[in-house]
């Protein structure tokens, strides 16, 4: 499974348990627009932490926080091999 479709399940999982609705999926769709909470978010950062093996929001490197879908995935995309 690649990281972009785990990021996207743990999105639908996470916004599902948390009876949120998220808006259509795209690359250039703003966080804040997404329909998770903060608390959401934390979540699924959480999550991806076990399953990818990385934060790109702790690490060591300057990481620039995402804004939009596609800066949050690549960020990721940028940690995992």
């Amino acid at each position: 499974m690649s990281t972009r479709s785990v990021i996207i399940s743990q999105l639908v999982l996470v916004a599902k348990e948390h009876k949120q609705t998220l808006a259509p999926l795209s690359d250039d769709l703003p966080l804040l627009d997404s329909g998770l909470d903060s608390l959401g978010f934390a979540v699924v950062v959480a999550r991806l932490e076990d399953q990818l093996g990385v934060d790109p929001f702790s690490s060591d490197e300057q990481v620039e926080f995402p804004v939009t879908l596609g800066d949050f995935i690549g960020a990721y995309e940028s940690l995992v091999k």
